[in-house]
């Protein structure tokens, strides 16, 4: 076993652009146990066997039900034990925005909560599934604390909690990804559900933010949003050593909108 559980998640923003710009390259070089990616965009068919299945990586993939639309992956260098697609909730089963693997002592989750677009349909899913994902968060944390589990979901939140958390917050409060119901309801897997936010635990803040509009000079000017996180049970959380957002050096490095958030924990894993 060794002493550490490092975990990495990223919006990819369409994997098969990633891949040509530097995803592989990356890959290649993280020292993460398991990565997660949201927003892969793709079903497997359409991707590189490399990137499917790439040699020393256990893969599995959930891509959604409408073509070119969400789509979230999970690499890990240790066989999991299960693989589990969709919580439960018929609407967004084949959505490709939540894939569970059951590794040695920790579930790791990725997910791609809706982004949402205030007074449209697509804050209404992000509604739906808010609502029918808090449950699922509460019954995930039982069922792996009677497994002898800990748990960490990680992904694309959609969802900056506090004013730390993006650098033009006084111009959002009335954007999706800022509302004060959304603020609340993230508030509550905090409080009911009892999941940490892990990088709040080492960093107070402001930032550092996980994603950067193309447009303008957001990247250059560091205007960016937190909103990449990792939830972990509080017994994981309470063991993290280190969280990092792997920001690009330049504009020409980045191969997402986001940077890979990278955390270690500092529990027994196997390698």
């Amino acid at each position: 076993m060794r002493g550490v559980l490092t975990v990495s998640t990223v919006n990819v923003n369409g994997l098969r652009a990633a891949v040509k710009k530097g995803f592989v390259e990356w890959l290649a070089t993280t020292n993460a146990d398991v990565v997660a990616c949201q927003e892969v965009r793709a079903e497997a068919a359409q991707l590189p066997g490399h990137v499917v299945e790439p040699e020393g990586w256990h893969a599995a993939h959930a891509a959604s039900a409408v073509k070119g639309r969400n789509g979230v992956s999970l690499y890990s260098r240790v066989e999991p034990e299960e693989v589990r697609v969709g919580f439960g909730e018929p609407e967004f089963e084949d959505s490709g925005r939540y894939l569970e693997m059951h590794l040695p002592g920790v579930v790791v989750a990725s997910l791609y909560l809706p982004s949402g677009d205030v007074g449209t349909e697509r804050q209404d899913e992000k509604e739906r599934f808010m609502a029918a994902f808090l449950p699922h968060l509460v019954e995930l944390r039982a069922k792996a604390a009677a497994a002898g589990r800990e748990v960490v979901v990680v992904g694309d939140w959609n969802i900056a909690y506090d004013t730390v958390d993006l650098k033009n917050w006084k111009g959002n409060q009335k954007n999706s990804g800022f509302l004060p119901e959304e603020r609340e309801w993230l508030g509550r897997v905090y409080e009911e559900a009892g999941y940490v936010d892990v990088q709040r635990r080492l960093h107070e803040g402001p930032g550092p933010y996980t994603w950067w509009s193309y447009r303008g000079k957001a990247f250059d000017n560091d205007s960016g949003w937190r909103i990449d996180y990792q939830l972990a049970t509080p017994a994981l959380a309470a063991a993290v050593r280190s969280v990092v957002v792997e920001r690009a050096e330049t504009y020409a490095e980045r191969w997402s909108d986001h940077a890979p958030v990278t955390a270690t924990y500092d529990v027994p894993f196997p390698r």
